[in-house]
């Protein structure tokens, strides 16, 4: 009851009869695109998270040397 690849390459002959060879290069190509600026937008925001991490972590070190200098004097 699976699909044979007969049926999968007439169905692939409908699409491109309908559809054209062209509009279907370019909703491929506009596809790609979406999926790199989304996997992009990923990695930015977990850069972003990072960095964030990081200097709040700095901050955190940086007042506790502060408070220590002023505690010592």
């Amino acid at each position: 009851m699976g699909v044979s690849p007969w049926q999968l390459l007439i169905l692939l002959v409908i699409v491109v009869l309908l559809f054209g060879t062209k509009r279907l290069r370019s909703l491929g190509s506009d596809l790609g695109n979406a999926v790199k600026g989304f996997k992009k937008s990923m990695g930015d925001e977990n850069d972003s998270k990072d960095k964030d991490d990081s200097l709040q972590h700095k901050e955190e070190h940086d007042d506790k040397s502060n408070s220590d200098k002023s505690g010592k004097s």
